[in-house]
């Protein structure tokens, strides 16, 4: 068999996340749905159709995959997943070839024959699949299709609790001074993982797993349901439940119910609640979100400049790729930060939307924060952790330089008489 994940017209109502990445790479949970459908389909062949500027960088990244190919011959059924979907339970795979699975009537997957396979056109993907799943035996595929970037965190402890479940596995550390409160049974510490003394893991509330390499030092408190990734640094934090720590992270001061994707740094002091932090973001020292207003009234988000209620309570911040924060930077609640920017101090509320490659700073808004500058920046970050920013990467961040202009050109006029607007200096 062959699966392929998908991505429909919908995928941009996740951004930012989503901005550089497939929706079907974004976290919920200990992991992505396409880890996930790699564990319960191990060494099959896979493929996925994404957005067109994501082509050349996913290939990169996942050289056994195939890319928006449709070319290759099927001769037995292939199952293509929705992106968008949060299962709870694993697909059907043995005399389900006729079945296609729904959310609240929208398709979360199908069994393709191979002369079904034969005539789709890639431009059309989604619909082919939607016209092809109605004739099939439908049934409730179970989970959720996620919508928003509220919805990863909003599902997050719940699907951290199923997916240590499913791993079925408990090592409790065995250092003395690790204090463990509720079941220990709820505690997985990779053998190679370091846990130093005077650490106490609560797991009353839910499990907490931590991955190999992951180390966690003196004084820090983790609360379940929590997953924190290979070589993650936890320095003195308090974590508490419903968090997602990524792999490579490096983590201080307070983080409630909250995902850092991947190589995220938050080292120093700062709250961080119901938030989503994309891969390459620094947060500096005592940066800090607001994830309830004083009303206790729902919050909206503007996602791309416009307000979207999310019918919470509580929703921080959802901050895209490689954006950097200085010092005491504070984000109002229900914030929304696109892929490069730059937020400098300024001992105020930062204004809730900061579109992709702009900067703030003292309560301006630039939008001509100097490209070149913000590529040579994500280099460096990512050198230092031995990674590399390549060529195909670096056009990604051109295409969304210009893809996003309509957004910075509608936030400057927004933003007449609210904040004022001033010019990026030129780079030296």
């Amino acid at each position: 068999m062959r699966w392929y994940l998908f991505e429909d017209r919908t995928a941009g109502r996740l951004h930012p996340l989503s901005l550089a990445r497939p929706v079907f790479e974004l976290v919920c949970g200990r992991e992505s749905l396409r880890r996930r459908v790699q564990r319960w389909f191990p060494g099959t062949e896979w493929g996925v159709f994404v957005r067109d500027y994501l082509q050349d960088v996913y290939a990169e990244e996942h050289p056994g995959a195939s890319v928006n190919d449709i070319r290759t011959p099927q001769t037995q059924a292939s199952l293509f997943i929705n992106g968008q979907w949060l299962p709870e339970h694993r697909i059907p795979s043995d005399g389900a070839q006729h079945v296609a699975g729904f959310v609240d009537g929208t398709l979360a997957w199908v069994w393709v024959q191979p002369d079904e396979a034969a005539a789709f056109e890639v431009d059309d993907l989604p619909q082919m699949l939607a016209t092809i799943a109605r004739s099939k035996h439908t049934i409730d595929a179970g989970g959720r299709i996620i919508d928003r970037p509220w919805d990863l965190v909003a599902a997050n402890a719940q699907q951290l609790i199923d997916d240590f479940s499913d791993e079925g596995v408990s090592q409790a550390p065995q250092q003395p001074h690790v204090q463990c409160l509720g079941d220990p049974r709820d505690v997985y510490v990779s053998p190679e993982a370091a846990i130093d003394p005077y650490v106490v893991l609560d797991t009353r509330h839910g499990p907490i797993s931590i991955s190999k390499g992951a180390h966690v030092q003196s004084f820090t408190r983790i609360e379940g349901p929590c997953h924190i990734a290979r070589e993650s640094q936890i320095f003195r934090a308090l974590i508490h439940g419903g968090t997602t720590i990524g792999p490579v992270c490096r983590v201080g001061g307070e983080v409630e119910e909250s995902i850092l994707q991947a190589f995220v740094n938050k080292y120093h002091e700062g709250f961080l609640g119901h938030s989503y932090v994309c891969p390459w973001v620094n947060l500096g020292a005592i940066s800090t979100t607001s994830d309830l207003k004083s009303d206790y009234s729902t919050v909206s988000v503007p996602l791309e400049g416009t307000p979207v209620e999310t019918g919470l309570i509580k929703v921080g911040s959802f901050i895209g790729d490689h954006s950097k924060t200085a010092i005491d930077s504070m984000f109002n609640t229900g914030s929304a930060v696109g892929v490069m920017a730059m937020v400098l101090p300024g001992g105020r509320l930062l204004p809730r939307h900061i579109p992709s490659f702009c900067n703030i700073s003292f309560g301006e808004l630039a939008s001509d924060s100097p490209l070149e500058v913000n590529l040579q920046t994500a280099r460096m970050a990512m050198a230092r952790r031995g990674c590399e920013f390549t060529p195909a990467a670096e056009e990604l961040f051109r295409f969304l330089h210009r893809a996003t202009a309509h957004e910075r050109q509608r936030a400057m006029e927004r933003a007449t008489g609210r904040i004022s607007i001033r010019s990026a200096a030129p780079p030296a």
